[in-house]
């Protein structure tokens, strides 16, 4: 019993941890101004809606959720497919030199983002993708580690269902989409959800490849929001970062059974 109540104690203190932040975020958002810098703290504050409106109107926000939203949504789907299609034949193809293309990827894992910087900017700004969705997305459309995920996956599926699909006539291509990916939907949605975050989280590449309020992300457009409203208005701040984290939590807590059932079935195989 005491070792029960030891850990117990050990769970709370690391769920405190991490919530806490989050349900101060949660509260001064929703703080009155006089609430905020008040000693003791107001863990219970008096609700009010006004940081929320002027959250939404310090900045055009309805445009930053506009461009988060496609850039999310086109830059997942394109890194999505193309790590489905590079891991597919990693798993099952046979071509020249495939472990020295696949240690290749696992090196990319180790590659620093910030040292494709540079290079990325001069091809797009070359391209003419400055201020653009194709800058803010074709650059990042491929993704080793969603890729490595998806190839570890694969190899621990029974071969047998896919040489049944190659021995009825069915290609590469009805092969992936009729029986590869029905049987990997957690790992499939585990991986969207990630890719996911990963984009609508991005604050580095959109604040450097856009110069525009119009073409800004919501993480820029808070950066623009402290900027204007300046260390007193925190209430407005952490509801503009509220406005911000709310989809991504939302979308985790309903793939949540999905992301717990792919990491379960992630055991690695050479």
């Amino acid at each position: 019993m005491k070792i029960r109540a030891i850990q117990y104690v050990v769970l709370i203190g690391v769920a405190a941890v991490f919530l806490g932040p989050l349900y101060w975020l949660l509260s001064t958002a929703f703080k009155q101004p006089s609430e905020i810098y008040q000693w003791p703290p107001a863990w219970w504050p008096h609700l009010t809606w006004e940081n929320l409106s002027l959250a939404w109107k310090a900045a055009p926000f309805d445009r930053f959720f506009l461009n988060s939203t496609i850039i999310t949504v086109g830059g997942t789907a394109l890194k999505v497919i193309n790590a489905v299609l590079t891991a597919y034949a990693f798993a099952y193809l046979r071509f020249p030199f495939k472990k020295v293309l696949f240690f290749l990827v696992l090196g990319a894992m180790m590659v620093p983002g910030h040292v494709t910087l540079l290079p990325n900017y001069l091809t797009v700004a070359t391209l003419g993708w400055i201020n653009t969705y194709a800058g803010l997305i074709i650059p990042g459309i491929g993704s080793a580690f969603a890729t490595f995920l998806m190839r570890q996956h694969f190899l621990t599926l029974p071969t047998e269902v896919t040489d049944a699909a190659a021995v009825d006539g069915a290609g590469h291509l009805r092969t992936l989409w009729r029986v590869v990916l029905p049987m990997s939907q957690p790992m499939l949605v585990t991986v969207v959800v990630i890719t996911a975050v990963e984009e609508w989280n991005n604050f580095v590449w959109p604040l450097i490849v856009t110069n525009t309020a119009s073409m800004r992300t919501l993480p820029v457009g808070l950066l623009i929001l402290k900027d204007e409203e300046g260390l007193a208005a925190w209430g407005t701040i952490m509801a503009g970062t509220l406005l911000v984290l709310a989809p991504m939590l939302l979308i985790f807590l309903i793939a949540q059974r999905y992301i717990v059932g792919g990491i379960t079935q992630g055991a690695l195989k050479g």
